[in-house]
């Protein structure tokens, strides 16, 4: 009885580890899909640093911030709309903002 309960504890020790090391690599993967797209967040939606002064997210002060970004599905960014882009659009890099 003491062996099979010590074989069964084992199974599900290793089943567990082995559950928690594939973890990182699933959340990899997602993020292997998605960019960084500047002037896309609205004010206090942006993912993360908004420029200098800011911490994380939601932290941008206006909507369309040039510094300020977003995650979004890779090849979309620079097709999404950004009043205070250059061209129009999101952008791949950080910008200075145009009047909206």
């Amino acid at each position: 009885m003491q062996k099979a309960l010590t074989a069964a504890s084992f199974a599900i020790a290793f089943g567990t580890a082995m559950t928690l090391a594939a973890a990182p690599v699933a959340a990899q993967d997602k993020m292997a899909d998605k960019e960084k797209c500047y002037g896309v967040a609205l004010k206090g939606k942006n993912d993360c640093k908004a420029g200098a002064g800011t911490s994380c997210a939601g932290s941008s002060k206006m909507d369309y911030q040039g510094n300020a970004w977003s995650m979004v599905p890779k090849g979309t960014c620079e097709k999404t709309a950004s009043p205070t882009s250059p061209t129009g659009f999101g952008q791949l890099k950080e910008f200075k903002e145009k009047k909206a």
